[in-house]
């Protein structure tokens, strides 16, 4: 359930966020505890993970400045909601999960297997789980409702929905976004693997940079010393909640739709640690 906020206006809740209007006709981006996994609300949430995919994305904005406007105007919000939300610029945003993939794991993975492509981008025969790619590439997918699965399209099909030249503009943002982070991320011992980004339009035309950014939500982030190939990596992000999901402990079968077990303790601790981990490591910061 949203918030009560006074001055907010409740718009939308998504698997993560709740997003309110406020007087000035900004938008209040609320960063809640929930976590997802297979297009499903889990319970519990994990303590803190709000502020932390707030703190962090807070932290990328800045390290990405140079390359590409963002849409926060101010982190100062009411206090019921203090250190996890940020009043926002209202964009047009685009429909489109802007991806980026330096190395083949999760849907990539599945796609190559089936077609040795990614998203109509063909790559070399012989990649494995955990393969780093000859060269990042731009991997859309369309952006789906609660409850639905992003799809993965190629980008033509971008194109076909958001024409050509603001489609060209978003592929070279997030590789150029990508290239910067990864860089930073290697230097402080992470790969980051992939990422998904979130571009929306002024008024006036420019291509804002929007959403959260870089967080282990919406990246796989490896331990660089840890990396192999050919199985499946351990990381600071979420995909630890989905493997427990499928494991024989959770005792869910995916294929069967119904909603996951709710998360023990144990797995809500570890996943907190590991955002945590994600956070000091890459900002060098203490949470």
């Amino acid at each position: 359930m949203p918030l009560d906020i006074p001055g907010a206006t409740h718009l939308h809740s998504g698997k993560v966020r709740d997003l309110y209007e406020v007087a000035d006709g900004h938008l209040l981006m609320v960063a809640s505890d929930r976590i997802s996994a297979f297009d499903f609300i889990l319970t519990p949430g994990i303590p803190d993970k709000g502020e932390i995919l707030t703190r962090m994305s807070l932290w990328w904005f800045d390290q990405l400045s140079g390359l590409v406007p963002n849409h926060v105007i101010s982190t100062t919000v009411p206090e019921r909601v203090r250190g996890r939300a940020l009043v926002v610029e209202k964009l047009d945003m685009f429909p489109v999960e802007c991806v980026a993939r330096g190395y083949l794991t999760g849907s990539g993975l599945l796609d190559y297997q089936a077609t040795g492509q990614v998203c109509g981008v063909p790559l070399p025969g012989g990649l494995v789980d955990g393969s780093r790619l000859p060269e990042p590439i731009f991997t859309p997918a369309t952006k789906a409702d609660l409850g639905e699965h992003d799809e993965n399209v190629s980008f033509e099909q971008v194109t076909q929905t958001i024409g050509l030249e603001s489609a060209t503009v978003l592929k070279q943002l997030t590789l150029d976004i990508y290239a910067r982070a990864e860089e930073i991320a290697r230097g402080r011992g992470i790969i980051l693997a992939d990422t998904k980004l979130e571009f929306g339009v002024r008024p006036d035309g420019t291509i804002v940079l929007g959403d959260e950014v870089l967080t282990p939500d919406s990246s796989r982030f490896w331990p660089a010393d840890s990396w192999q190939p050919g199985r499946s990596q351990s990381s600071y992000d979420k995909q630890f909640v989905r493997n427990w999901l499928l494991s024989p402990e959770a005792g869910w079968d995916r294929a069967d739709d119904n909603q996951p077990p709710s998360l023990p303790a144990h797995i809500v601790e570890k996943t907190r640690e590991r955002y945590v981990q994600a956070y000091e490591q890459l900002t060098g910061e203490t949470f």
